[in-house]
């Protein structure tokens, strides 16, 4: 894959246009280390993409078809490299966007439902395809689709692997919204000069906090609430959001 930091962003492009950019236990293990090396005070945001037609066509079956494990090999390689990818997703310190070029199956397509943004090119399609090769949704795709859209929809997609158009995805908040395949690029450019604008400290906190209250009990998720909102408290940008407003300008949290 590619991984190019330019203007503050971390873009991350899958490579294997031949394959459809499929996943690899190795493919997972560039993604992780390219999240893993994130320093928020250089990078506002994370985009990853793909070369070619496709955003990702999930799990190598030939892959599979080589591959020869005993049942603990198999659970350490898949949470040591997809289940560590989502991990990383949904950990990150700054907003990872999906910016979906083509077709999301598969890993592919749990990667897009881990991601904090997604939009998609008209003629991109997604699909939970796991089913029709035996499987059940990995790359934190149990975790993040009933999240997103529904319990109902959620196994709907798992147990029928059907393709889905990218107007449906946005229907049912899989990704934020579908764009003309031209204005793909326009339109993600346009979310990241806003999320530039913020601050990346704040919002790291916000994100944290609201995964972390996902499914928690009110009590438990208001102290959470306050915990991290006591954080943001004592941020500069905080400081520097305030000032702003009293003075009638707009803020500059770069500064």
């Amino acid at each position: 894959m590619h991984v190019d930091d330019r203007d503050s962003v971390r873009h991350i492009t899958f490579d294997r246009p031949d394959v459809r950019n499929a996943f690899t236990a190795e493919v997972a293990r560039e993604l992780t280390a390219a999240l893993d090396e994130i320093d928020p005070e250089a990078v506002d945001a994370i985009v990853i993409t793909g070369e070619g037609h496709a955003f990702s066509a999930g799990g190598d079956i030939q892959a599979m078809a080589d591959r020869e494990e005993t049942a603990k090999e198999a659970y350490d390689r898949v949470r040591t490299t997809l289940g560590r990818v989502a991990e990383r997703v949904l950990t990150a310190p700054v907003p990872v966007v999906a910016k979906v070029n083509g077709d999301a199956v598969g890993a592919g397509m749990s990667l897009v439902a881990a991601a904090d943004f997604a939009y998609a090119a008209e003629s991109a399609r997604f699909g939970a395809s796991f089913i029709n090769v035996g499987l059940v949704p990995d790359l934190g795709g149990t975790v993040t689709l009933p999240r997103l859209v529904g319990l109902r929809t959620a196994k709907e997609l798992a147990f029928t692997g059907d393709l889905i158009s990218a107007t449906e995805a946005a229907e049912m908040d899989l990704i934020n919204d579908t764009v003309e395949d031209q204005k793909l690029d326009a339109t993600v450019a346009d979310l990241l000069e806003t999320l530039n604008a913020r601050p990346t400290e704040n919002i790291a906190l916000a994100k944290q906090a609201i995964h972390e209250n996902l499914g928690q009990p009110i009590h438990d998720g208001l102290q959470r609430e306050a915990h991290y909102q006591t954080l943001a408290y004592d941020t500069a940008a905080h400081h520097e959001g305030v000032t702003a407003f009293l003075e009638n300008r707009s803020p500059d949290f770069d500064s």
